[in-house]
């Protein structure tokens, strides 16, 4: 018997992928924006804004194929989710849109210069508390009546989902924290890494808060977490949170300037494996799995070609452009 290919893992991977690749990319961008008003203006957010001025318009990428993704590989998941969380989603696209507007006008209209910084942290923060509460929504499972959403207007807002909102606007705050040490100097760094001990605790606690919850959200997360032997695997996830977070508070107290980043990434990463462990196989969570909302096996393996090309010309690109602009950026930047 020949050996079939399960496509709609083989999505749900690229999906996750697309996912974790935009909060890898956009976290950082998006946490600077949060931080803005807190650095002084000037030479300290001409700097941090210099510092993503050659990337920030490519991170997006990842979102676009991340949804465009699920809308391809799973219709009927997409059908429902959407309606869901329309509201949410639709504050994020504003905000995001409103950033990118603010990033351009602030440096070809200084003399309106103050309010296109404040839009662009309002953007930012709209955007990154848009996000965290959509996933928090999702994560606490949607209502389905049939093949279509069977929820509210404002089932999406939850004591859980503001969490989650909460806790991942501090997360990207500390990316961004921690993407200014590594590429500024002077004040704007020592100020960065001051912020960055702060927003680890906080992202710390919140990591903390929201794994605590999640298991009361639904039986078969507590399962998938806590029974034998899944938790012989499973333990290991807060073992290395537990560590990370020792390792990262001591980069930061030996002065390192590339570790705190890549340190505050792979607690990033850990949170996204936890993600990972509550909900898979469902993408409804609670409601239906991969297989169940998958498009026709044809369709999905004509997108996957496709998805080979592309991704690696992304990543490419992406590594390019990355390695192009590396190392410490001053005030006068790439504008």
């Amino acid at each position: 018997m020949g050996y079939a290919l399960d496509l709609p893992t083989v999505w749900a991977l690229v999906i996750a992928f697309a996912v974790f690749a935009y909060v890898v990319m956009d976290g950082f961008d998006l946490g600077i924006g949060i931080l803005f008003p807190s650095l002084k203006p000037g030479e300290e957010r001409d700097a941090a804004m210099n510092s993503v001025a050659p990337v920030w318009d490519g991170n997006e990428t990842w979102l676009v194929l991340g949804g465009g993704g699920l809308f391809a590989a799973f219709p009927l998941a997409y059908a429902i989710v959407m309606p869901a969380l329309y509201a949410p989603i639709v504050a994020m696209l504003l905000g995001l849109v409103f950033r990118g507007v603010a990033f351009e006008f602030r440096w070809r209209d200084p003399g309106h210069r103050p309010f296109w910084d404040i839009a662009f942290c309002a953007g930012s923060l709209v955007a990154t508390f848009a996000q965290g509460v959509a996933l928090g929504a999702l994560l606490q499972g949607i209502p389905v009546a049939g093949r279509a959403y069977g929820g509210g207007w404002f089932d999406w807002l939850t004591p859980f989902s503001l969490l989650s909102g909460l806790g991942l606007t501090t997360g990207y705050a500390l990316l961004g924290a921690t993407w200014l040490v590594m590429k500024t100097e002077g004040s704007a760094q020592a100020h960065a890494r001051r912020m960055a001990k702060h927003l680890g605790r906080a992202t710390v606690a919140a990591i903390a808060l929201v794994s605590a919850a999640t298991p009361f959200l639904d039986g078969a997360y507590a399962a998938r977490w806590f029974a034998f032997p899944n938790v012989l695997l499973t333990a290991q996830v807060p073992l290395l949170v537990t560590i990370g977070s020792v390792l990262f508070f001591s980069s930061l107290a030996a002065g390192a300037e590339r570790r705190p980043f890549l340190l505050a990434l792979a607690l990033f990463g850990l949170s996204f494996v936890g993600l990972g462990i509550s909900i898979f196989p469902d993408v409804v969570p609670g409601a239906m799995t991969i297989w169940q909302a998958a498009a026709p096996p044809a369709s999905q393996l004509f997108m996957l070609v496709g998805a080979a090309v592309l991704i690696p010309v992304i990543l490419a690109y992406t590594a390019y452009a990355y390695w192009v602009f590396r190392g410490k950026v001053g005030a006068e930047g790439y504008h």
